[in-house]
């Protein structure tokens, strides 16, 4: 899709989005080593996604997006990510912030935003927040933002900041990518093609409808998707992205493998690696398992449009902890096993690497799986989730 705002009788079903992704993740796979040495995508995927309509999987259906609901999201971003890591998080990224914005900000903006043309893709930095201080008809807001992912590839930003004095959760302001200083600071070990630069202002005022409480579940547009809020999608994004990388990195050694086919070979003749690839398997297929067994049921729930229980709300976090751990594993034993083949430039050492990244996201910290543990021990029976931690209701 190109054009926001198109009539949504016209939006294809939302398994095409998942065919879409599944070819696309050739193209993705086929610019990856290229794309990571410029630092961002290269052109020809980037507007493959406009002309798929994966930039909007989740915007509003009102504005010409999908509203794509949880299973197919995580079959979405496991097919670009299996294809490049960077093009995956990328892509989950600003597509998550182009739907959230859509859904939450009043309409004032959205007719500024959203209105007849291509599709402005919005990216930004939600989990360190800056300042704001309100003012008459708005805020200003003054900070430094850090991991803009996807901003090389947008032209709107979703920015996090605490209002003075105000003693609520941090609010979103979205603003055009023109109005921020963009410092192009990004060399980091992995996800290098995501050029996710850190931005900042010291002083820019944003009115009032381009803002919404950060931890909102009440959309003014779309359906019942955005009554997950932004953690909701945000955990469905990181949890798609491991899975995809993931798979990679193991279909990656069994590539290498085949290539030895017929020669002598260490690998091919112990019966250890037999074990332990054996063992990677089963690891990675029961942390899929348990992703798609916990998203089934709360995408039912969600359409039921009845209100997750504290368990499923737990569970569809400790299953990102799980896979994001197991992806862990997978990379430490496929790095191992590839022996100099995964020391030099080339897929392997690229999803290590990436793997390492992704996991360092506050998102799947451990403090999350601890909280999990108490509620799934019955510890916590008065508490809820509050993005990735648990709280007292107010």
């Amino acid at each position: 899709m190109s054009e926001a705002g198109s009539a949504t009788s016209a939006a294809p079903p939302q398994r095409d989005l998942v065919a879409a992704a599944r070819e696309l993740s050739a193209l993705a796979q086929s610019g990856a080593a290229a794309a990571e040495a410029r630092g961002a995508l290269g052109e020809d995927l980037v507007e493959a996604f406009h002309d798929s309509g994966l930039w909007a999987m989740w915007m509003p259906r009102e504005l010409g997006g999908f509203e794509l609901e949880p299973v197919p999201s995580l079959e979405v971003l496991e097919h670009i990510s299996y294809g490049d890591a960077s093009a995956g998080w990328v892509l989950m990224a600003a597509a998550l912030a182009t739907g959230v914005d859509g859904a939450y900000i009043g309409d004032e903006a959205v007719a500024q935003l959203y209105g007849p043309g291509r599709l402005r893709v919005h990216s930004g930095a939600g989990t360190q927040p800056g300042r704001a201080v309100a003012t008459d008809g708005g805020y200003t807001i003054a900070g430094n933002w850090r991991f803009a992912s996807g901003i090389k590839h947008s032209a709107v930003l979703h920015t996090a900041a605490i209002v003075e004095g105000a003693n609520e959760p941090p609010r979103i302001f979205v603003t055009p990518v023109e109005d921020m200083t963009l410092d192009d600071n990004w060399d980091v070990m992995g996800l290098r093609a995501t050029g996710s630069i850190d931005y900042s202002s010291d002083g820019l005022f944003v009115a009032e409808p381009f803002s919404y409480i950060a931890t909102t579940n009440e959309p003014l547009r779309g359906g019942a998707i955005f009554t997950m809020g932004i953690a909701g999608l945000g955990v469905i994004c990181h949890t798609g992205w491991a899975l995809g990388v993931a798979r990679r990195c193991i279909d990656e050694l069994r590539t290498l493998l085949e290539g030895r086919r017929g020669r002598p070979d260490r690998l091919a003749q112990s019966d250890r690696f037999h074990y332990d690839y054996a063992s990677a398997e089963a690891k990675l297929r029961a942390a899929r398992a348990f992703v798609y067994e916990t998203w089934a049921e709360v995408q039912e729930t969600v359409r039921s449009g009845d209100p997750l229980s504290l368990e499923q709300n737990t569970l569809y976090r400790l299953a990102l902890q799980h896979v994001t751990s197991t992806a862990l594993e997978v990379a430490a034993f496929v790095y191992e096993a590839g022996g100099t083949t995964a020391l030099r430039a080339g897929a392997i050492q690229r999803c290590f690497r990436d793997i390492h990244a992704g996991a360092q996201h506050m998102i799947c910290s451990p403090p999350v799986r601890q909280a999990a543990g108490r509620v799934l021990a019955g510890l916590a029976p008065e508490e809820q989730w509050l993005f990735m931690m648990l709280v007292k209701p107010s």
